[in-house]
């Protein structure tokens, strides 16, 4: 199964969300040079803090709480630098913690070691830059697990949709890197079933294909800036995260076999290796 992650800084909202069955709690700080780069879309900025993060935490009882920070800086003269900031989620209880907009891979390296085991570590990779060099990042250890980040990619590639890196085989290529570094991924958000410009369950499809195995719940699926009714919040939450996840049960039946047979087929192949080189001795 999809581990379901949803962006939100209010406890109410964290443990409905926990409740229903979704298996991250996302708090985001990020804000350093989001504007800019993002500025008149109609994309989730939230600016949280570290105070969030231990409200969030004291909230779950069970469910991971993951942390975006900001990207790699020097101490701003209001906010801290990204080891302040990073030592003050640990703190604060955050359980995996993600690195945004890197473009290289010494800031991988710099976040690995301001992390120092404390915590895990995904990278949201999201930049042209990162793509181009993901064999070096691969190499960095210390790396727990790696997102793509659709929204911002597709914009440092002038695409007008971010589902166009799912379309034209980016996504496919990194998670065929990804896979033979047994490094955890996943890509992208999805909406509620039977909605979003792609429908959701298209998506959730490649997921499956791709072997990813984690989503962003967007904005989409429960906009609760939108919703004032606490019941109407859970039962979209309820029946949302149940219907993805009886879609994932159909998924599983499919890329099991497709996956059984691929061990399948490295297993023979060795087998008629072995006897060839055998025949040869």
């Amino acid at each position: 199964m999809l581990k379901l992650m949803y962006i939100t800084n209010r406890p109410e909202i964290a443990q409905i969300a926990e409740s229903a069955g979704v298996d991250r709690i996302f708090v985001d700080m990020e804000f350093i040079g989001k504007d800019a780069r993002q500025g008149g879309l109609d994309t989730v900025k939230c600016h949280h803090t570290v105070q969030d993060v231990v409200n969030i935490k004291h909230a779950v009882t069970k469910k991971e709480v993951l942390v975006r920070v900001n990207p790699i800086h020097a101490a701003l003269p209001d906010y801290p630098s990204s080891e302040g900031e990073i030592n003050a989620v640990i703190a604060a209880g955050a359980d995996v913690i993600m690195l945004p907009y890197f473009k290289t891979a010494e800031e991988v390296r710099a976040f690995v070691r301001l992390v120092n085991g404390r915590a895990k570590t995904m990278l949201l990779l999201e930049t042209p830059e990162s793509v181009e060099c993901v064999d070096e990042i691969l190499t960095v250890d210390g790396v727990d697990e790696i997102h793509i980040g659709l929204n911002d990619l597709s914009l440092g590639y002038g695409m007008p949709f971010m589902f166009e890196l799912l379309a034209d085989g980016t996504v496919e290529a990194l998670c065929l890197k990804f896979r033979k570094r047994d490094i955890i991924y996943g890509f992208g958000g999805i909406a509620s079933i039977g909605k979003g410009m792609l429908p959701s369950e298209y998506v959730i499809k490649e997921h499956y294909r791709l072997g990813s195995t984690c989503a962003i719940l967007s904005r989409s699926f429960c906009d609760t800036a939108k919703m004032q009714d606490i019941d109407e919040i859970k039962a979209t939450f309820r029946n949302g995260v149940r219907e993805i996840r009886a879609l994932e049960r159909e998924c599983e039946q499919h890329s099991k076999f497709f996956f059984d047979n691929e061990k399948e087929v490295v297993r023979l192949v060795r087998r008629i290796y072995e006897s060839l080189d055998a025949d040869h001795e």
